[in-house]
């Protein structure tokens, strides 16, 4: 069984940039877990863990787990963020991590990326970064080319944040749809199934693939054998 593990700044960011993977994975009989480092202020926190595990129980999360770091206060308290996050790798033991993409406009967004990268590489086989809203300079090499039901999982699990009036989910939906027409050339998607209409966007970090999991053996006989 495949063990995937997101770590992510806050309540939303893993739904936002990957639910439809997310909810794949699960499908596909992976277990996930979903690590979060704040759950926000002392007044909203018990209402945004709810949030998230609403949005988990849609998009097939196996666990949904928290740190209590103060939200806005990633920098000061750097040296729990680390010691969390190698408790949370060595409890889950992940084949496949995500989690920010480390250049970006939010401090806490940034440093979730960078520490949990240094972690990542050294507990984890592969690691990939999602991009957030506010990423900068985000070049995907990876394209997950969603389905209208992965779509539609996606944003049942948005809908859970009620709680986040200032952010109009609908937009993240309409992104997933276009985000992949930024980056790659319009004969390339024209060759798409007419189902492919929406997708999430990955810069693989590390991938390590093991040869008898990859491509079958063909046999073959030595040219100076013929």
């Amino acid at each position: 069984m495949t063990t995937v593990l997101v770590v992510v700044a806050h309540p939303d960011d893993a739904e936002i940039a990957m639910g439809m993977r997310i909810h794949w994975y699960a499908q596909h009989g992976a277990r996930i877990r979903v690590h979060c480092l704040t759950t926000g202020s002392e007044q909203s926190s018990a209402v945004r863990q709810q949030e998230c595990l609403e949005a988990g129980r849609i998009l097939g999360v196996d666990d949904y787990t928290f740190s209590s770091i103060p939200d806005t206060r990633f920098v000061e308290n750097r040296g729990q963020i680390n010691a969390d996050l190698f408790t949370v790798f060595r409890e889950t033991r992940p084949d496949i991590v995500y989690t920010h993409y480390p250049r970006d406009q939010h401090l806490d967004h940034s440093i979730t990326g960078d520490e949990a990268t240094t972690v990542a590489l050294r507990e984890a086989r592969d690691l990939t970064y999602f991009r957030s809203p506010y990423s900068l300079g985000f070049e995907p090499n990876q394209f997950f080319m969603g389905t209208e039901d992965l779509l539609s999982a996606k944003t049942r699990a948005l809908k859970c944040y009620t709680s986040q009036q200032q952010l109009d989910m609908d937009i993240f939906r309409k992104l997933t749809e276009v985000a992949h027409r930024q980056h790659l050339h319009h004969r390339i998607v024209e060759r798409f199934p007419p189902e492919a209409g929406c997708a999430e966007l990955f810069h693989v970090v590390r991938r390590i693939e093991f040869a008898e999991s990859t491509l079958p053996v063909v046999s073959r006989t030595p040219a100076d054998q013929r």
